[in-house]
């Protein structure tokens, strides 16, 4: 079947009437596009595990600040419309701001205590743009899978609750982290780096490394993680730290002790381009 491309609700409803008449599984990759590697792991997992693949690639503007990179975040559609084409995409859609929120919008979801620490501390509002743009996706859609990054590891926890919390009929299904041969997690937003700065952003993932060996051979406490994390990545002089943290995996709720799964998040600016990274750990 050749690619569709959609900007309606009405279009999409109608594109994936036919698979669901049919009883195919219906997987949905959500995207802001400037499509990469890390994507493409979320659009094969779906290929492989459904039978009729949407992503939706929507830039939406709910989840930036006044300050952040709405007007420069990177918008190739022709170029994400091929790695589609090639990775058998079945259906993008691709709507105007407009179609998902009409004149007269006013209706926010909020995952109250899990969008307040970690990226929600810095960023306020993002994770209810995030929230209520996914509700949106998962109504027009209707897929029986969707398909999220654990580079994104808040986010997806965001989306988790709200799903079980509202009994949406979606599964979630979270992929590894896709990273580049030095280890940087792929981001749409690498390619505001500068050569330099691009250099020093391995810090992250080294740092984060360095605290999992740590964990492995029975490092417990909190403070010093957190500490040898902030440590090594003062190591790249042009790195600015905007969060190191150790939360429950489940809660995200700070630790002092790891004592069960946990998460070893940082969000680190290099100019005006801020990182995230994480890596999960477990005693024993």
């Amino acid at each position: 079947m050749p690619l569709k491309i959609v900007k309606t609700v009405a279009e999409v409803r109608q594109a994936v009437a036919e698979p669901r008449g049919r009883r195919a599984r219906i997987g949905l990759v959500p995207t802001m596009g400037a499509l990469h590697a890390g994507h493409v792991s979320l659009i094969r997992a779906a290929r492989h595990e459904t039978g009729f693949v949407v992503v939706s690639i929507f830039v939406n503007p709910l989840q930036f600040g006044p300050q952040e990179d709405l007007s420069r975040y990177p918008r190739p559609f022709e170029r994400d419309v091929e790695i589609c084409r090639h990775e058998q995409v079945d259906l993008i859609f691709h709507p105007e701001p407009a179609t998902l929120y009409p004149p007269g919008f006013q209706t926010r979801v909020d995952v109250a205590e899990l969008q307040k620490g970690l990226c929600g501390a810095s960023r306020p509002g993002h994770f209810r743009g995030v929230a209520t743009v996914v509700l949106k996706l998962f109504n027009i859609v209707q897929p029986d899978v969707a398909y999220f990054g654990q580079k994104d590891a808040q986010q997806t926890r965001v989306i988790q609750r709200m799903v079980y919390d509202l009994d949406v009929p979606v599964e979630i299904t979270v992929c590894p982290i896709v990273r580049e041969p030095d280890g940087l997690a792929l981001s749409s937003r690498n390619q505001y780096l500068d050569a330099n700065q691009r250099q020093q952003a391995t810090a992250l993932n080294e740092a984060l490394e360095e605290a999992r060996q740590r964990v492995a051979a029975g490092e417990r406490d909190a403070g010093r993680l957190i500490a040898g994390v902030r440590q090594r990545i003062s190591t790249a002089p042009a790195a600015v730290v905007d969060y190191v943290a150790i939360v429950d995996a489940d809660t995200l709720q700070p630790v002092e002790t790891v004592a069960r799964p946990t998460l070893l998040a940082v969000a680190v600016f290099f100019g005006a381009t801020r990182l995230i990274d994480n890596v999960l750990v477990s005693p024993g």
